[in-house]
Protein backbone atom coordinates (compact mmCIF):
# COMPACT_ATOMS: atom_id res chain seq x y z
CA UNK A 1 0.00 0.00 0.00
CA UNK A 2 1.33 3.44 -0.83
CA UNK A 3 1.92 5.85 1.87
CA UNK A 4 0.33 9.36 1.35
CA UNK A 5 1.36 12.48 3.81
CA UNK A 6 -0.79 13.96 5.46
CA UNK A 7 -0.08 17.34 3.63
CA UNK A 8 -1.39 14.57 0.41
CA UNK A 9 -4.79 14.10 2.43
CA UNK A 10 -5.52 17.48 3.20
CA UNK A 11 -5.49 19.05 -0.13
CA UNK A 12 -8.71 16.42 -0.82
CA UNK A 13 -12.00 18.74 -0.10
CA UNK A 14 -14.67 15.66 1.34
CA UNK A 15 -17.96 17.38 1.66
CA UNK A 16 -21.78 16.36 3.04
CA UNK A 17 -24.82 16.73 0.12
CA UNK A 18 -27.86 15.76 -0.38
CA UNK A 19 -29.14 13.78 -3.38
CA UNK A 20 -31.78 15.67 -4.51
CA UNK A 21 -32.32 13.88 -7.71
CA UNK A 22 -31.81 10.06 -9.24
CA UNK A 23 -32.51 8.84 -12.33
CA UNK A 24 -30.72 5.38 -13.94
CA UNK A 25 -27.88 5.72 -16.06
CA UNK A 26 -28.84 3.39 -18.67
CA UNK A 27 -25.44 4.25 -21.24
CA UNK A 28 -22.90 3.25 -18.58
CA UNK A 29 -21.32 0.12 -18.80
CA UNK A 30 -21.75 -1.27 -15.62
CA UNK A 31 -25.15 -0.38 -13.20
CA UNK A 32 -25.19 2.62 -12.30
CA UNK A 33 -27.27 5.87 -11.16
CA UNK A 34 -26.87 9.72 -12.62
CA UNK A 35 -26.99 11.94 -8.89
CA UNK A 36 -27.26 15.21 -8.79
CA UNK A 37 -26.09 16.19 -5.21
CA UNK A 38 -26.72 19.95 -3.64
CA UNK A 39 -23.29 20.72 -1.63
CA UNK A 40 -25.03 23.90 -0.17
CA UNK A 41 -22.64 27.41 -1.43
CA UNK A 42 -20.71 25.24 -3.39
CA UNK A 43 -24.03 24.41 -5.45
CA UNK A 44 -25.09 21.04 -7.75
CA UNK A 45 -22.95 18.80 -8.76
CA UNK A 46 -23.28 15.28 -10.97
CA UNK A 47 -22.21 12.29 -9.89
CA UNK A 48 -22.07 8.30 -11.30
CA UNK A 49 -22.23 5.98 -8.94
CA UNK A 50 -22.47 2.25 -9.35
CA UNK A 51 -24.42 1.48 -6.17
CA UNK A 52 -27.40 -0.19 -7.86
CA UNK A 53 -26.89 -3.81 -6.47
CA UNK A 54 -27.78 -2.02 -2.39
CA UNK A 55 -29.72 1.12 -3.30
CA UNK A 56 -33.10 1.83 -4.94
CA UNK A 57 -33.74 5.21 -6.83
CA UNK A 58 -36.15 6.05 -3.78
CA UNK A 59 -33.58 5.26 -1.24
CA UNK A 60 -30.84 7.73 -2.51
CA UNK A 61 -33.59 10.57 -2.74
CA UNK A 62 -32.77 13.43 -0.39
CA UNK A 63 -30.05 10.71 1.35
CA UNK A 64 -27.02 12.57 2.77
CA UNK A 65 -23.46 11.35 1.55
CA UNK A 66 -19.81 12.20 1.65
CA UNK A 67 -18.19 13.02 -1.39
CA UNK A 68 -14.95 14.39 -2.59
CA UNK A 69 -15.70 17.52 -4.63
CA UNK A 70 -11.91 19.10 -6.03
CA UNK A 71 -11.15 15.61 -7.87
CA UNK A 72 -11.19 16.54 -11.59
CA UNK A 73 -14.07 16.08 -13.98
CA UNK A 74 -14.27 12.54 -15.28
CA UNK A 75 -16.93 12.14 -18.72
CA UNK A 76 -18.40 8.70 -18.41
CA UNK A 77 -20.33 7.77 -21.73
CA UNK A 78 -22.40 10.89 -22.17
CA UNK A 79 -22.27 12.28 -18.32
CA UNK A 80 -19.90 14.81 -17.11
CA UNK A 81 -19.43 13.13 -13.24
CA UNK A 82 -18.25 16.18 -11.09
CA UNK A 83 -17.66 15.08 -7.67
CA UNK A 84 -17.00 11.32 -5.69
CA UNK A 85 -19.30 9.51 -3.71
CA UNK A 86 -17.96 7.51 -0.53
CA UNK A 87 -18.81 4.24 0.01
CA UNK A 88 -16.87 1.22 1.69
CA UNK A 89 -16.67 -1.78 -1.22
CA UNK A 90 -17.35 -5.38 -0.62
CA UNK A 91 -17.19 -6.86 -4.31
CA UNK A 92 -20.45 -5.70 -6.05
CA UNK A 93 -21.41 -4.13 -2.81
CA UNK A 94 -21.39 -0.26 -2.12
CA UNK A 95 -22.62 0.57 1.62
CA UNK A 96 -22.44 4.42 1.43
CA UNK A 97 -20.99 6.75 3.24
CA UNK A 98 -23.29 9.65 5.35
CA UNK A 99 -23.75 11.32 8.43
CA UNK A 100 -24.93 9.34 11.34
CA UNK A 101 -27.62 13.05 11.48
CA UNK A 102 -29.16 15.35 9.29
CA UNK A 103 -26.14 18.40 8.61
CA UNK A 104 -26.10 21.27 6.82
CA UNK A 105 -25.06 20.75 3.17
CA UNK A 106 -21.76 21.65 2.09
CA UNK A 107 -19.77 20.77 5.40
CA UNK A 108 -16.59 20.03 5.28
CA UNK A 109 -15.13 16.61 6.66
CA UNK A 110 -12.22 17.17 8.48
Amino acid sequence: MDKVTFEDFSKIDFRVGTIIAVEAFTEAIKPAYKLKIDFGDLGVLNSSAQITYRYSENDLLNRQVIAVVNFPKKQIANFMSECLVLGAVNENDVILISPDDAVKNGLKIH
